[in-house]
């Protein structure tokens, strides 16, 4: 069995660039496993070689096992208080536009959250976000803004109205906040990340990495911050020694770039 999930992880790396050995593997194996046997195969290698590599589907569905899809705008409402009350406070004294980085976005609600509450502070035009994940799905559905309600039920009523469109099904993002979000393909453990970022979002998808990983994502991460900015990441993702980094911890689940290094 170990040199089954051995076989696959050496099979998926070489077809989709996502390196597993990266992830923490009981966790994952036992997710994966389910997987395969859900969809009536006998091992990770004829999950890999029947399935994955002749059905798009399924493919997909090993996306989704992994990725973690779940969000929904405004989550843990009293990070994004402090994220408007303390750090957009803070940023709002930069002259230039504003760069945001919402990382492994799932499907966007984080991405937008952000361009709505700074857009009671800031004109649009002047901030930029570029959201990022490694499922195609998910991010398509990013793009289309369209949710259902229980994906915006934390949204304070006035900001409901002020960023949504109701249709008869749900509710649709406003197109200038579409605009100010623009969404792209993203491996965080293999490709170069966007810099000179006033705020990086990675939240509840840390907790799923080794600790090499993890310690691999968030060096890259200050180093994809300007001094000062801020990385803002998940409940159960608290950074232990943020200075090991060159971080320093500002209350909330949130992170400074130290300005003395």
């Amino acid at each position: 069995m170990k040199k089954d999930y051995s076989y696959f992880k050496s099979a998926v790396l070489e077809r989709t660039g996502i390196d597993l050995s990266l992830y923490k593997e009981r966790q994952m194996k036992r997710r994966l496993e389910s997987l395969y046997k859900r969809h009536h195969f006998h091992s990770f290698r004829a999950f890999f070689h029947e399935g994955m590599l002749n059905d798009p589907v399924l493919l997909q569905a090993f996306l989704d096992k992994m990725t973690i899809n779940v969000s929904e705008f405004y989550r843990n409402k009293s990070r994004w208080d402090f994220f408007e009350e303390v750090i957009l406070a803070e940023l709002k004294k930069k002259q230039q536009k504003l760069r945001f980085w919402s990382a492994a976005c799932s499907s966007g609600e984080e991405a937008y959250t952000a361009a709505i509450i700074a857009s009671k502070h800031r004109d649009l035009s002047d901030v930029s976000i570029v959201a990022t994940d490694i499922d195609m799905e998910a991010l398509k559905k990013a793009e289309a803004g369209f949710y259902q309600e229980p994906s915006v039920r934390e949204v304070p009523k006035k900001e409901k109205q002020r960023a949504f469109e109701q249709e008869a099904n749900g509710y649709r993002i406003q197109s200038r906040f579409k605009e100010t979000v623009r969404f792209q393909k993203h491996n965080l453990l293999a490709d170069p990340y966007p810099r000179g970022n006033d705020l990086i979002i990675c939240r509840n998808i840390l907790i799923y990495f080794t600790g090499p990983a993890k310690d691999q994502i968030i060096s890259g991460f200050n180093d994809a911050l300007r001094i000062g900015g801020f990385l803002f990441v998940g409940n159960t993702e608290q950074i232990f020694s943020p200075e090991t980094y060159g971080l320093e911890h500002v209350g909330n689940f949130f992170y400074r770039k130290r300005k003395d290094l």
